[in-house]
């Protein structure tokens, strides 16, 4: 079996009209698919009081799409949408149905790939990876029938311009589709947890040995805990990790909270102010869940700050 056998195989399975319909499609989509993920992420999970919720971080994604597009959809296409096709041929029933199941399984097949290598939410992905490749597998199946209707499939230029116009409307339609969703409550809002001072009571720890230990009547001990510093304006430094002993408070009311300008009705914290040269006080916001709660401070600037996380230990 030489090369051009195998060439003319792989053209068979994989035509250069689909797969290029394939990629274009799978572009056209990601945008819309961003700002989807972007409202769902930012409504049922803690954006530990980031700056315009992450917005500024998606207007660079969209800012520089036109060079990761074509390369995303491209991969979608070969991990994706062309094997879905390849499926459906084997599979009895309507054409369309037969790609939507193709795609299905496949959505499947790279959900347990993920659930294994990084420990992904299985049923989530699935479905996710799955409405992913709804679009781009209709759009094969609807280019290959007006081919065979006209006798001219889309070229290049044919693809991609109608999936640049595809581009817009499937952002509105996610837009839309994501505040109705958050509006109706079909997607619930995050709501940190409240916690008691005896809850708040015990030992938080963080990343490179940070540690505060929160005691009954309002004494504190920390270990390499991250915490306000008193530097110059335009210092480099925005926090100093500091070691010893201090009181802590649980602060309903948000009197001490200086990183957020939301009120009191916003978030509820612990109000730590240590002995010795880390005598700034700082405010950790209550976060997480009532069953895994959290601890965090952003030092510095809201977008780009130093996000400092500290977990309950069990």
């Amino acid at each position: 079996m030489g090369w051009g056998h195998i060439r003319k195989r792989g053209a068979a399975l994989w035509p250069v009209a689909d797969m290029t319909m394939a990629t274009a499609a799978g572009a056209a989509q990601l945008p819309g698919a961003f700002i989807l993920w972007w409202i769902v992420a930012s409504t049922v999970s803690d954006d530990y009081n980031a700056g315009y919720g992450g917005a500024f971080g998606l207007l660079c994604l969209f800012v520089l799409a036109p060079l990761y597009l074509p390369v995303l959809g491209l991969l979608h296409a070969a991990a994706h949408t062309m094997p879905a096709t390849v499926l459906a041929r084997r599979a009895p029933g309507p054409r369309w149905a037969r790609h939507l199941l193709g795609t299905a399984l496949l959505g499947v097949f790279w959900a347990a790939v993920t659930a294994l290598l990084w420990d992904g939410p299985f049923l989530a992905t699935a479905v996710s990876l799955a409405a992913l490749g709804v679009l781009p597998a209709l759009a094969v199946a609807y280019a290959r029938r007006r081919a065979r209707v006209t006798g001219q499939p889309w070229g290049l230029f044919g693809a991609w311009w109608r999936a640049a116009l595809a581009v817009p409307v499937l952002c509105v339609a996610a837009f839309g589709g994501g505040a109705l969703a958050t509006v109706t409550g079909l997607i619930e809002e995050y709501e940190p947890p409240v916690l008691s001072a005896a809850r708040l009571t015990g030992e938080w720890h963080g990343d490179d040995g940070a540690v505060l230990r929160l005691r009954s009547g309002g004494r504190a001990e920390v270990t390499r805990l991250p915490a306000e510093g008193e530097f110059a304006f335009g210092a480099d430094e925005v926090y100093v990790r500091c070691d010893g002993y201090g009181t802590w408070q649980l602060d309903r009311e948000g009197r001490y909270d200086t990183y957020t300008g939301k009120g009191p009705e916003e978030r509820d914290g612990v109000v730590v102010r240590l002995d010795g040269g880390c005598r700034q006080e700082t405010y950790w916001t209550i976060g997480g869940t009532e069953h895994e709660p959290e601890l965090f401070v952003r030092f510095g600037d809201p977008d780009a700050g130093e996000l400092w996380i500290l977990a309950k230990a069990s």
